[in-house]
């Protein structure tokens, strides 16, 4: 009976481990610290060779009084000659003992099967576990220097990674997470790591403990997974490992509100922690480096006023950020906005509308339900007074290209030249297309955007200049924890630092100057024109007017503020918090 009930028990353990082996790796995140897929189903492996032989030492041992500690000593020692290659085949000659035949048959079969398998899973284990311990001691041996931890090797790693080496050499690079096995994209990735003198460890980032460093120098986590989610657990769990250590900080890659909401709430201990919203960094970053040129190309009317007329093609993720920041952006004195969006989706001004209640209060028209490969796009194009500037952000880098080239052919025919801008994220396409010119010779002047090696540099992740300004901001009138810590403190601040930065190109008067050096003209144009941004700022964020200027109507869960009024409503002491932010 002993041989049926250990067979059973056997084959269950192995069922179990393939089973929760396959949950574990289809699911979307990372098990454990040592816990892999693989490591399942060695154990499993292991578990059920060890239950197997256990019924074939019960019948070589003859009985006494230790047989029990006997039969399970020489069933582990047996096991372990399996996986090291030392195995007896006389094993399986022995189950033949079995009485019966049907279970002798199935052992005789299980341990052939174990005898070829268990060695290999050994090699495997042994050539990962070798790698890592391999990596570990490069990482030891760089006890003093700053350490980079990249949750995955990926083209977005690799490009931070290699930026950051650039720019301080004796910085450690690591990739964590790599497959066992390594494809071609993968294996480029690998060469690529190698290059800059990266460690690579096949374990998960959760899996390696990274606390034996020098406490002076920073050890920087990016969860930089392309599942948001994934990311959000990932860092949720360093922060609970390591937020006693003041020397660490990390970078969670996310732009859903769960995140913004889950990390505002959690507890950083000593750490840094900073979210970085990829999609509102590549507007925010555009508005400051290259945003003036909205203004410098906006159109003279006979009023006297300057006509900034944008025309936005694609209103996803990237196109609706993007048009809320030309909101709030361009509002300045002796400026006017118009804003045309072009989106494929019928229901797309449905959808802004809802995100933006107040996006009356602006010029913006929205055309939902267009084909940019249709002619009622191209007539709808070049039926428009005199665009000055132009953004592309559809779906894919192929028609963002093919629809710049095809605007710029458009304007052409009605004799103007706008700023076409376009997103291409392909570091490799971005470079080739620089400068691209007709078979005349004819340059497009088109310029590319967003592309991975920009956006993921160490002087937009790591080091910004605008983020740093933006702290400045900041400090005004709150703490820097709740900078970092709140996105709504965090990105007020950014815009807030970016329309600085344009106001002093457009000449604003004070613009350039402190709060304190202001005279009474120059600060009434900086709180009337900064109340006006902010405004706009306010509602491209969702918020709506309370319906009372009386502070105790506003609500900022039901996103309602007392403030969004016209600037003369407001009290003297508010008109001053907007001197104080809106200028040096």
């Amino acid at each position: 009976m002993i041989w049926i009930i250990f067979y059973l028990i056997s084959i269950t353990i192995l069922v179990l481990a393939i089973v929760i082996a396959v949950a574990s790796g289809l699911g979307k995140y990372k098990i454990g610290r040592v816990i892999t897929p693989f490591n399942i189903m060695f154990g499993g492996v292991f578990l059920s060779t060890f239950m197997l032989i256990i019924p074939i030492q019960d019948f070589l041992v003859q009985d006494s009084l230790y047989k029990s500690l006997q039969v399970t000593l020489f069933s582990l020692f047996n096991t372990i000659q399996i996986f090291v290659i030392e195995g007896e085949t006389e094993l399986i000659d022995v189950s033949r003992n079995c009485p019966y035949d049907w279970v002798a048959s199935a052992y005789n079969v299980n341990l052939s099967i174990y005898y070829v398998v268990a060695p290999i899973m050994s090699f495997v284990f042994l050539i990962s576990f070798f790698k890592n311990v391999n990596s570990f001691f490069k990482y030891i041996n760089n006890y003093f220097n700053d350490v980079y931890i990249f949750s995955e090797l990926s083209e977005k790693s690799l490009a931070l990674g290699s930026d950051i080496k650039a720019k301080n050499n004796k910085a450690l690079i690591v990739f964590t997470g790599l497959d066992e096995d390594t494809n071609e994209q993968q294996s480029e990735f690998i060469e690529r790591a190698k290059s800059i003198k990266a460690i690579c460890f096949t374990r998960d980032i959760l899996a390696i403990d990274f606390k034996t460093h020098y406490k002076k120098s920073t050890i920087n986590f990016f969860s930089i997974d392309e599942d948001e989610k994934v990311n959000m657990i990932q860092g949720l769990k360093i922060i609970e490992e390591y937020k006693k250590m003041s020397n660490v900080r990390l970078y969670v890659f996310a732009i859903g509100v769960e995140s913004e909401m889950l990390l505002a709430k959690t507890d950083y201990g000593c750490m840094k922690v900073r979210r970085v919203n990829e999609i509102k960094s590549l507007v925010n970053r555009t508005l400051y480096d290259e945003g003036e040129q909205l203004f410098d190309n906006a159109v003279p009317a006979e009023d006297g006023m300057k006509d900034i007329s944008i025309v936005l093609v694609g209103l996803g993720r990237h196109g609706s950020e993007m048009m809320k920041g030309f909101i709030w952006y361009c509002q300045m004195d002796g400026y006017r906005l118009k804003i045309d969006a072009f989106d494929e989706n019928p229901e797309a001004e449905d959808i802004i509308r809802g995100a933006v209640p107040e996006l009356s209060h602006y010029d913006v028209t929205i055309h939902s339900g267009v084909n940019v490969n249709t002619k009622s796009f191209s007539d709808s194009i070049m039926g428009l007074d005199r665009t000055s500037f132009v953004f592309v952000c559809l779906d894919s880098d192929e028609m963002n290209i093919r629809t710049a080239v095809n605007m710029r052919m458009l304007y052409e025919r009605v004799g103007i030249k706008p700023v076409i801008q376009a997103v291409v994220k392909s570091s490799y396409e971005k470079k080739a297309l620089e400068g691209i010119t007709n078979y005349k010779g004819q340059s497009y002047d088109i310029r590319f955007i967003g592309d991975v090696e920009s956006s993921y540099s160490a002087d937009v992740i790591i080091s910004s200049e605008l983020e740093e300004e933006a702290l400045q901001r900041h400090l005004k009138w709150g703490e820097e924890e709740e900078f970092w810590r709140y996105e709504y403190n965090y990105q007020s601040s950014i815009a807030s630092a970016i329309h600085l930065r344009a106001r002093i190109h457009c000449g604003v008067a004070g613009a350039d100057k402190s709060d304190d050096e202001l005279t009474e003209e120059e600060r009434t144009i900086i709180e009337s024109l900064e109340h006006r941004r902010w405004n706009a700022y306010m509602r491209t964020e969702g918020y709506v007017y309370s319906g009372s200027t009386d502070k105790s109507t506003r609500n900022d869960l039901g996103k309602m503020h007392h403030d969004l009024i016209e600037y003369d409503m407001m009290s003297d002491e508010e008109k001053r918090k907007d001197s104080k932010v809106g200028t040096r």
